[in-house]
């Protein structure tokens, strides 16, 4: 099918008066109690409003000096994901969790995400909503506030900070901005360009099922109209390796175990869950330089070596128990392991080949490129 969005149209689309109110806000280090810490610093838009090099697992705090434990994800193509449920059954008849902001769905919408870095000990680090509040009131943009939610609004710190939240969410609206949908592949959905042969054969690895299977998480079907969004926002636990450059893993007893905690803290029971993090979208991936939630692959084609190898040659991913093992799974707790994904291409058994060629993942990465939206640095 032939879609008709594309970045021509997005690019027509003025900011309302109430997103450029939230672009000042987002360009703005004087929010963050360091002073030195913009919305901007981690999603640069010159890297499809994501990390810039280097700069995934961000440096905040007062003093700019707390690492943080999670890779800063994209802001791109958000737009349609939906409210967090527990319970819900996709089309291929599975049930699981779907939906929500952040790498655990705990943020309703774009206004509860937007408060989450500013109230960040690690982050923007304010220390209450009226600390924001304070700080917006002297920012130079003060009077859009005063021009859109009246001139009494400085009286209730409240209110000014769900108002700057509307503003932050008003702009991450933005066509052109935050779903562009500019890249090579979407040209190609328009009937603009042809991909190249090993591009095709990218795509079609990326979609078989018995393959890369890819696209059992990051669907690339049209929806309502709209190019793919390559994610069904689902959540998967596939044992990603601990990262030991992240400062919390020093610690044997830390693990971040995505919707059941220490973040999120309303499923913190459900052990089922412990270990699932949510399916981000692979537009614009072969960009980065960190993967997975907690930054722990630092190239795209590390990633797909290890969908194709994970229980082939764990020793390649994985680390070493006291007695020379190789520790399975080694980022989630002892106990915590039966609920590993295991779909295609992790079925894998020891002793078989890998169903993946070295061929075979430079055609998908060909194809991931083919989704890198047009104005982001190369």
């Amino acid at each position: 099918m032939l879609l008709a969005v594309g970045v021509s149209q997005a690019a027509t689309t003025p900011l309302s008066p109430l997103a450029q109110l939230g672009k000042s806000m987002f360009f703005d280090p004087s929010l963050s109690a360091s002073g030195k810490l913009a919305c901007a610093t981690c999603h640069d838009p010159k890297y499809a409003y994501g990390p810039p090099p280097g700069r995934a697992i961000a440096l905040g705090g007062p003093d700019m000096n707390q690492l943080g434990t999670r890779a800063v994800p994209s802001l791109r193509y958000l737009r349609d994901v939906p409210s967090f449920k527990q319970e819900y059954k996709f089309l291929d008849g599975d049930v699981g969790p779907v939906g929500g902001l952040m790498w655990d769905g705990r943020a309703a919408d774009l206004q509860e995400q937007a408060k989450l870095p500013l109230l960040a000990a690690s982050e923007m680090a304010n220390a209450s909503p009226a600390d924001v509040a304070r700080k917006l009131a002297r920012a130079a943009y003060a009077p859009q506030f005063e021009m859109l939610f009246g001139t009494d609004i400085f009286n209730d710190p409240d209110k000014v900070f769900e108002a700057g939240m509307r503003a932050l969410a008003a702009f991450q609206r933005v066509p052109q901005e935050f779903y562009p949908y500019s890249s090579r592949y979407d040209a190609y959905l328009r009937g603009d360009i042809e991909l190249s042969e090993q591009e095709e054969r990218g795509a079609e690895l990326f979609k078989d099922p018995d393959k890369g299977n890819c696209a059992s998480c990051h669907l690339g079907t049209s929806q309502d109209g709209l190019p793919p969004p390559f994610t069904d926002y689902d959540f998967v636990n596939v044992g990603v390796p601990r990262n030991p450059r992240l400062p919390a893993n020093a610690d044997p007893g830390y693990h971040d175990l995505g919707l059941c905690g220490p973040q999120r803290r309303d499923l913190t029971q459900k052990r089922d869950l412990c270990g699932y993090f949510r399916s981000p979208t692979v537009r614009n991936t072969a960009i980065r330089d960190a993967f997975f939630h907690n930054g722990v692959f630092t190239e795209l084609r590390q990633v797909l070596q290890f969908y194709n190898e994970r229980d082939l040659h764990p020793e390649k991913f994985y680390s070493r128990n006291p007695d020379g093992s190789v520790h399975l799974y080694d980022d989630m707790p002892s106990g915590y392991t039966d609920h590993i994904d295991h779909d295609p291409p992790l079925d894998r058994k020891p002793g078989a080949e890998p169903v993946l060629t070295d061929r075979d993942i430079d055609d998908i990465i060909a194809f991931l490129m083919t989704l890198t939206d047009a104005d982001v640095a190369r």
